[in-house]
């Protein structure tokens, strides 16, 4: 069933007012009647079964028949800091580390960042990837929509880190020396409810300055097995191992 988000001030106790691109998509793609179901979630927890009402040119409304027990939200909350990479890999990252749990993403300019964010696509550059994590989150039926942080540097970086429980770093240098054993290790000490920062470098890695400036702040440094993992593939890896963890553990 098709499911959207639909910000929560649309919601009037048991109506919902849907605009602009789902309603667009809603009555040109899907060509939906009065009657028809579909799914939406307010990004606040709700989720709720729908009967389209009414169709009123770029505007639908529906009404709520029975809120929807939802459980596809991870128990704990992960933001991936990653290293800005080359090309369309953070649009990658984004849709694949929404599908599998990310609850926010912060992109930073790290010292071996090739390129860098051009403020005058910021916003254009912003918007796609909401969109994306949109799209993501209705495809893989999450409650909550991950948040895209704004993007900043790794001074920025060490500051947001001081609120989170956990902090996690995908450092090449562990993997070359076999380290294995660290990230199950933080792993465990994990509770549901607890805040994950994972960082992943840009392409050419956490360089050594980086690495210590994180670990005199309370980051893990580890090895994500014995193979060298690309910088797209790192957080998805990162994702899975704490998906695997806390949901899928006899």
């Amino acid at each position: 069933m098709q499911r959207y988000f639909v910000p929560s001030e649309n919601w009037r106790d048991n109506r919902v007012l849907i605009t602009g691109e789902d309603a667009k998509h809603i009555l040109k793609v899907m060509r939906m009647q009065d009657g028809d179901h579909i799914i939406c979630s307010d990004n606040n927890g709700r989720t709720s079964l729908c009967e389209i009402v009414e169709l009123d040119g770029n505007v639908v409304e529906v009404q709520v028949v029975k809120d929807v027990e939802t459980e596809t939200e991870m128990p704990v909350f992960v933001t991936i800091a990653q290293g800005l990479p080359k090309g369309d890999k953070l649009e990658y990252i984004v849709q694949k580390g929404t599908e599998l749990g990310a609850v926010s993403f912060f992109p930073y300019t790290a010292e071996r960042s090739v390129v860098k964010w051009d403020e005058k696509k910021a916003l254009k550059k912003q918007d796609r990837l909401e969109k994306i994590a949109k799209e993501a989150a209705e495809q893989s039926h999450r409650s909550r929509v991950p948040e895209i942080l704004k993007p900043g540097s790794f001074s920025d970086l060490l500051k947001m880190a001081e609120q989170y429980n956990i902090k996690i770093v995908a450092f090449e240098e562990e993997a070359k020396q076999h380290e294995s054993s660290r990230f199950a290790s933080v792993l465990k000490t994990a509770a549901k409810g607890d805040s994950i920062l994972c960082v992943i470098g840009p392409e050419g890695g956490i360089s050594q300055k980086e690495a210590i400036s994180l670990s005199e702040r309370g980051f893990v440094l580890c090895g994500l097995g014995p193979r060298i993992l690309r910088t797209e593939t790192a957080p998805l890896y990162m994702l899975s191992a704490i998906s695997y963890h806390f949901e899928l553990k006899g």
